[in-house]
């Protein structure tokens, strides 16, 4: 067990490979309860949350969808990245532990020019069943969760104080419920008798950064720009009139060419790609990037990592690692999705 942001959380609960391989091929749960949940509700609490994050959540056209977005500051670097989803009276957000504190004062302060009303959800608890399995060992639990079979991912339900959608941290099918803490023992319990494995922390960071998902503090935190960590995806310019903090900042982050990017990199050498680790791009002396989250993949069986480089033409690059440079191969920020491998080297 370690201290996690206040929490006491296993880092496994036998073994880490065989954790992250029960995901892979079956099936594992997760306590996320760490997770922070925001309810949110008033006359102007879609007015709000469309200006708080980079995403619309006008989008959203169902009860119970979500999506993806960054919070940013005013610099249009990244607060939070969260998910928010629609409710049948407001919208709820599922924000990091890590950030929590900081998450509350900024909507906080600026939630006071709006008629919006937040609730910290503390009397709820998050569980995460992942894997492609998943659907089969939900098929038991007393809220109609399995429904979400013929849901399309983001999509989800509520029912009986239960909240159920597809969505995941592992790049595998599976889904997030959360739910009133006392019923959280009996999912749990039903899920493991229905053969879910549970997963610690070592497990779930190996299963998002082969599914190339960023973790904060390591792809993104108030310094970084969403389009240097893979998410200028999630910031929405459709509507031109919708103002959103951080917007005006993003613009000209879009009209500057300095902008790095994030990356997947690989590597044969029998070392252990780390945060931190300098990187320099093929024919250059001096560094040129750094290496954001690395570890050892399960699946691919061989050292990856997401790093934040320059954009260039290069194909590869080495990591300095203990004052060695050991080349590796520049490809997609993303290694794995459902079980199949889905990198691809830079061309």
């Amino acid at each position: 067990m370690v201290d996690f942001h206040g929490w006491d959380m296993p880092i496994n609960y036998g073994s880490q490979i065989e954790e992250h391989h029960a995901v892979r091929q079956g099936c594992g749960i997760f306590d996320v309860s760490h997770m922070t949940i925001l309810d949110f509700e008033g006359s102007e609490s879609e007015l709000f949350i469309r200006k708080l994050i980079a995403n619309d959540v006008r989008k959203l056209q169902e009860n119970y969808s979500g999506l993806y977005s960054a919070m940013l500051n005013d610099k249009g670097f990244v607060i939070d990245d969260l998910i928010a989803y629609r409710m049948d009276k407001g919208f709820r957000l599922v924000v990091n532990c890590a950030t929590r504190g900081e998450d509350l004062k900024w909507i906080s302060a600026r939630a006071k020019e709006y008629e919006v009303n937040m609730l910290e959800r503390d009397d709820l608890s998050m569980v995460a069943i992942q894997g492609p399995q998943s659907p089969n060992v939900l098929k038991n639990f007393p809220a109609p969760i399995d429904f979400l079979k013929e849901k399309k991912r983001q999509q989800g339900i509520f029912q009986d104080d239960v909240f159920a959608a597809k969505t995941g941290y592992t790049g595998e099918l599976g889904f997030e419920v959360i739910l009133p803490n006392e019923k959280a023992i009996d999912l749990w319990n039903i899920a493991i008798s229905e053969g879910a494995k549970p997963i610690g922390l070592a497990a779930r960071d190996t299963l998002r950064l082969e599914a190339g998902m960023n973790l904060y503090g390591f792809e993104m935190d108030e310094t970084i720009s969403p389009f240097e960590c893979n998410m200028g995806w999630t910031v929405c310019w459709q509507d031109e009139q919708r103002d959103f903090f951080g917007k005006e900042s993003l613009i000209k982050q879009k009209e500057s060419n300095d902008l790095k990017e994030l990356v997947g990199i690989i590597t044969d050498e029998k070392v252990i790609l780390r945060q931190g680790q300098k990187i320099h791009l093929e024919k250059e002396n001096h560094a040129r990037g750094v290496v954001t989250s690395g570890t050892y993949s399960p699946s691919l069986k061989m050292p990856i990592a997401l790093a934040r480089l320059p954009k260039s033409d290069s194909t590869s690059c080495f990591a300095e690692i203990r004052g060695k440079r050991v080349k590796a191969i520049i490809g997609s920020p993303k290694f794995i999705k459902e079980g199949k491998v889905i990198f691809k080297e830079k061309v």
